[in-house]
């Protein structure tokens, strides 16, 4: 009784997956088990295995969520701003407009492939597999 009890703690430790450490790693586009390969093979490709640890990715799909929560973030920041500068400065609405459209868009462009990285964090941390064919 005491071996399946070993073999059960056994195979439990070796899915212990930690979710922030996970998360972490995924912002950080690393590979979520070793933290040291790329993630991504380009701006928003996941790699097919990391090159590290030769961890399986090729089945993790973020979707639309990584867009959801760029357009979340960057919409509940932004749109503050855009009203105490508006209401402090009164600056010209040409430029106004030039300086957030710039700013929304970098800042959509830094957080969108740092969330698709921690989505896929998250998913591998879950042990929540898609049903996608490799990359």
């Amino acid at each position: 009784m005491s071996d399946n009890t070993n073999l059960s703690t056994e195979a439990a430790s070796e899915t212990n997956r930690p979710v922030w450490p996970a998360l972490t790693r995924g912002w950080r586009r690393k590979c979520p088990k070793c933290g040291n390969g790329q993630l991504m093979k380009s701006y928003l490709k996941v790699n097919g295995t990391c090159p590290v640890c030769r961890e399986e990715m090729h089945h993790h799909k973020a979707d639309d969520g990584p867009a959801y929560l760029t357009i979340l973030f960057v919409g509940h920041l932004m749109a503050p701003l855009l009203h105490i500068v508006f209401v402090q400065w009164r600056p010209d609405p040409l430029t106004l407009f030039t300086i957030f459209a710039v700013g929304c868009v970098a800042l959509s462009l830094y957080l969108l492939p740092r969330l698709k990285g921690a989505i896929v964090g998250y998913q591998w941390a879950r042990e929540m597999y898609g049903f996608g064919k490799p990359a």
